[in-house]
């Protein structure tokens, strides 16, 4: 056969650039003869198959031309791994991956498993070099005789080249197609790489490489995952049968797929048996007894992602997930932070605490169902420290919307795979008190607090806010009993809303705006920001429940406000430490103030408070504070002990459910509000969450009991929503 390819140039050809020393030292002990068997057959270079060189048009002057512009410096990316996600108590929450894949040791792997991927791929793998001639000049004769391309000849270590091109294009799908395209200017780069691999690596190294790289199937990437994918063991532990089963699947694991094509996987584990036996590897008795054993199948669909988390964990995976992409600590911009998601290999160690997980769990599902038109949703927060103990919903993790499934997160906020949380109600009126008594009002004070009250004027960060409606917007109190004058102990007690609208007046809405933003709410659950106006005092600016929960457990520890924190510590995989952003605590408030709102919050659950009837095991000291929001579209409980602080709401997932005539957890409702809808679930959550957990008391200070008033509303709700006069709204109040 003739060839279409001039001959190479001497140096002394004027025309030609002459390479280099050492690239020509290379090609002359790697690969003269390759090359020259290539241009012989005209179809072969490196046991790829490829056009005649001539017809793409590259002489061997050119290609050695460019065989030195191809960069050394060829780095192994680091391989996408699986992420292992734990609890607090190193139990398994879920794995995540763009490939799932463990990285093994070369002693981590079976010595069956390395000897039949060499026998069956390249049984010459320890006697050559990057490229085998041998194999070139048989794969080059049997295609000259068939007259086809279908012998190749490539090596182990330039498969593995060609499979870290393939890994380092991640999920670019046009990388991937290039990294993959059979073309002679692909295949010299490959080529080199290999020679470089050849000299820096040993061979143990590259086939330990290799193994973890390759594509075994079934979302299986490396020898660790396939073994886990087919036959639930490790890699170290497989039989002779099953590791030449996974060696057969490398060729094309579509076709030798043992869950498809059980009889076809089956045969190709029989033809790697018998190279096993050519090369004397094993014995004929050991291949006689792994052929006559079944494939043996323990198979594992690929478990991936939040979803296969258990008992309503998997809020809180995704959650994380949402710390990992958005937190500076894990990469300076978004795509730093992705790529560090998506190369995995990570042991994320998180705060939830597993029990309480399940106590929280338990009481939002055995109060709300699945199937009722409200769900519940309830965080627990540790004071002092921010750490998120527990995420629970009622509504459980998923795509299936007809089985009342959702992926949105209704403890958080929208940033964080939330939705546009919900109105708090009267449990925002503790953040009002904590600016009056920082900005020095008595425990003591009293106001009017009449049965209704136009909105006053007051005084913002930027100027004024004043009631300009026509006619003027109005807030009411719960009923037509609540008209004072009230002082702070029993209006907090009673929820009385024109109270805490005339202590608003007297310190200002940029006193309450600053409080809320030291308590951690700088926004809203949407993003948008928090709105001056006087109906702030009242809870309608949406919130998320861990939001609140944090509130609540910054009065807990006497001021100190913590950002919450999801993750405790973070390894690799190889057990490096990776830097986790650490909570930032600081104090919000005074001991003082801490002191008013843990007595005058206690107040709420004793004698005749809203949350009377929502004692703890134990007797327990507790605070907290009910809330209902504009037409009983969502309701809370907010409380705390020393040690846990816990935010339950109940709503509408959408916002949108009018909780009045309505049936949850079977039982007719006439309407729903703070003590008798998320109460209950808070109690449960609470008891079972500190059972057995030391009993503490709260910190409380003097403040005398003013002469009782009023009884409070027989449905004990304390609801919170100002009404108004259909022709004016004040600004942020939600209809």
């Amino acid at each position: 056969m003739e060839s279409n390819i001039p001959p190479i140039q001497n140096s002394s050809d004027s025309t030609a650039a002459a390479p280099t020393r050492g690239s020509a030292l290379r090609l002359a002990r790697h690969s003269a003869t390759f090359l020259g068997v290539s241009v012989v057959s005209g179809a072969l270079l490196a046991g790829v198959a490829l056009p005649a060189v001539g017809a793409v048009g590259l002489t061997a002057k050119s290609t050695a031309e460019g065989f030195d512009d191809i960069p050394d410096d060829f780095k192994t990316p680091p391989l996408t791994q699986a992420t292992q996600i734990f609890d607090a108590k190193g139990g398994l929450i879920a794995k995540v991956y763009e490939r799932d894949r463990t990285v093994l040791t070369a002693d981590q792997m079976s010595p069956y498993m390395r000897q039949a991927q060499v026998d069956i791929e390249d049984a010459r793998f320890y006697e050559h070099g990057a490229v085998d001639l041998k194999g070139v000049l048989r794969a080059a004769s049997k295609n000259a005789e068939s007259g086809t391309t279908s012998q190749g000849a490539s090596t182990l270590t330039q498969q593995y080249v060609k499979n870290v091109n393939v890994e380092k294009a991640g999920d670019d799908q046009a990388a991937v197609q290039e990294a993959q395209r059979k073309t002679l200017g692909r295949k010299i780069q490959e080529l080199k790489v290999a020679i470089k691999l050849e000299e820096e690596l040993t061979k143990e190294q590259i086939l330990t490489n290799y193994l973890n790289i390759t594509y075994y199937g079934n979302g299986a990437y490396g020898v660790e995952a396939a073994s886990q994918r087919y036959f639930g063991k490790s890699n170290k532990d497989l039989t002779v049968a099953e590791a030449a089963t996974l060696a057969g699947l490398v060729q094309n694991p579509s076709q030798y797929d043992p869950k498809l094509h059980p009889q076809a996987a089956q045969h190709r584990r029989d033809v790697v048996l018998d190279k096993m036996v050519e090369n004397g590897h094993i014995t004929a008795d050991q291949a006689k007894e792994a052929k006559a054993a079944p494939l043996g199948l323990r198979f594992k669909e690929p478990q991936n992602g939040c979803i296969t988390a258990n008992a309503g964990m998997g809020f809180f995976c995704d959650y994380v997930r949402h710390v990992v992409k958005q937190d500076p600590a894990f990469g300076a911009s978004t795509a730093d932070r992705k790529k560090f998601w998506d190369q995995g290999g990570l042991n994320i160690y998180t705060t939830l605490d597993p029990d309480k997980q399940a106590a929280a769990q338990s009481a939002v599902s055995d109060n709300v169902r699945v199937t009722d038109p409200v769900s519940a949703a309830a965080t627990m927060v540790e004071p002092g420290s921010g750490k998120i103990l527990a995420m629970a919903q009622t509504r459980p993790y998923g795509l299936k919307t007809d089985k009342n499934q959702t992926v949105v997160n209704l403890n958080v906020d929208a940033a964080m795979g939330g939705g546009n949380g919900f109105q708090p109600g009267s449990t925002f009126k503790p953040v009002v008190v904590a600016a009056a008594m920082e900005a020095g009002l008595s425990p003591t004070q009293e106001y009017s607090s009449p049965n209704k009250l136009e909105y006053p004027t007051m005084k913002t960060c930027e100027g004024t806010w004043k009631n300009q409606g026509r006619p003027k917007a109005v807030v009411p109190n719960e009923s037509a009993s609540e008209k004072g004058p009230y002082q702070l102990k029993q209006a907090m007690a009673l929820s009385v809303n024109t109270y805490f609208v005339q202590m608003e007046e007297e310190i200002g809405l940029c006193a309450v705006k600053q409080m809320a933003n030291k308590l951690g709410i700088t926004t809203r659950a949407s993003g948008k920001p928090l709105e001056e106006v006087p109906a702030m005092a009242l809870g309608v600016e949406e919130m998320s429940p861990l939001t609140m929960a944090n509130v609540y457990a910054t009065f807990a520890a006497q001021g100190t406000h913590c950002t919450p924190v999801a993750i405790n510590k973070i390894t690799t995989v190889d057990g490096k430490d990776v830097t986790v952003p650490a909570g930032h605590c600081e104090k919000a408030f005074s001991r003082h103030t801490a002191e008013v709102l843990n007595t005058i919050l206690n107040g709420v659950t004793e004698n005749n408070g809203t949350g009377a009837a929502l004692s703890l095991e134990g007797n327990r000291q507790i605070a907290g504070k009910t809330g209902t929001s504009d037409h009983k579209k969502a309701a809370w409980f907010n409380g705390y002990t020393p040690q846990l602080a816990t935010a339950v709401w109940l709503g509408g997932p959408n916002g949108g459910v009018e909780m009045r005539n309505i049936t949850i957890n079977g039982k007719y409702r006439t309407e729903v509000f703070g003590a008798d809808g998320p109460g209950p679930i808070w109690r449960d959550a609470m008891n079972l969450a500190l059972r057995g957990a030391p009993k503490e008391s709260l910190k409380l200070a003097d403040i005398p009991d003013p002469a009782p008033r009023t009884e409070p509303d027989p449905a004990g709700a304390g609801a919170s929503t100002p009404a108004t006069t259909p022709a004016t709204t004040p600004p942020g109040k939600q209809r």
